[in-house]
């Protein structure tokens, strides 16, 4: 694998904290909701941001 510039580093740690920030809202709001079909939706946002947060990860 090639280096990783400081640059880069960056970017990743703020994509990943705004993935991890996404999927604690996401999984929040599911708790809070009554409706099965929207709380649905926030599931499934929630374990999207959670996937695209560990794809992410891979690079470090």
């Amino acid at each position: 694998m090639s280096e990783i510039s400081v640059l880069d580093l960056q970017n990743l740690r703020h994509l990943i904290g705004g993935y991890e920030t996404n999927h604690c809202k996401m999984t929040e709001y599911a708790n809070q909701c009554q409706d099965p079909e929207i709380k649905k939706i926030f599931t499934d946002a929630a374990n999207s941001a959670m996937k695209n947060k560990q794809e992410l990860m891979r690079f470090l």
